[in-house]
């Protein structure tokens, strides 16, 4: 067996500065994914990630198990969207936001292994948005993002900024859904000091 994988060090996606707007083209990834609405403190977001996180592990290790490939489970992600994106950098009112929690499924591992993962998890203690997972892939494209540290709720002037100063200046505009990477475990980070990859996919204006 190699040694174990980390794809945030691997992959350029999850590369962020805070202070820096940064253009890139990402691959399309498979992802577990659980889709939700309303605020993101309500239960339902926390039964999400609470489903996908059994899935997760389970195909760590089975990776590790049948195909020799350890990993590190990635971080968790969330597209995020509404039918007006000012209740994010103006409004901020939760209760209209619409979300899709991810994990990112390593390139080795296909939908029939997230599959049987699925199966695993399920004949032990179900999980409460079991029947919810789906696997599928994303495609993103050309991105912008950067890295923002601080609370959550801190993210409405980057995102104005990246959205109404970055985007249009470079002659592009806003299309898909924003996407943000949790890189730090909000159990055990303060919120001064969490760290958020914001991503937001772009097309020519």
């Amino acid at each position: 067996m190699d040694g174990k994988v980390d794809l945030r060090r691997s992959l350029d996606g999850y590369r962020a500065r805070a202070g820096e707007f940064r253009l890139l083209e990402v691959p399309a990834h498979r992802y577990l994914m659980i889709d939700g609405r309303g605020d993101p403190n309500a239960p339902a977001f926390a039964e999400a990630i609470e489903t996908l996180y059994p899935v997760a592990y389970s195909l760590k290790f089975a990776s590790r198990a049948g195909a020799g490939r350890d990993y590190v489970v990635p971080p968790l992600e969330g597209l995020w969207w509404a039918d007006d994106m000012d209740t994010f950098t103006v409004a901020r009112d939760k209760s209209r936001w619409r979300w899709t929690l991810l994990n990112l499924v390593p390139d080795w591992l296909t939908a029939g292994h997230v599959d049987a993962a699925v199966d695993r998890v399920g004949a032990r203690r179900r999980p409460a948005r079991l029947a919810d997972l789906r696997s599928d892939v994303l495609i993103e494209g050309r991105c912008v993002q950067t890295l923002h540290v601080g609370p959550f709720d801190d993210e409405a002037a980057v995102l104005d900024r990246m959205h109404h100063e970055f985007i249009p200046q470079h002659g592009l505009r806003l299309t898909g859904r924003h996407h943000e990477i949790y890189l730090s475990d909000v159990r055990r980070v303060a919120p001064a000091r969490r760290r958020t990859i914001l991503r937001q996919p772009v097309r020519d204006a």
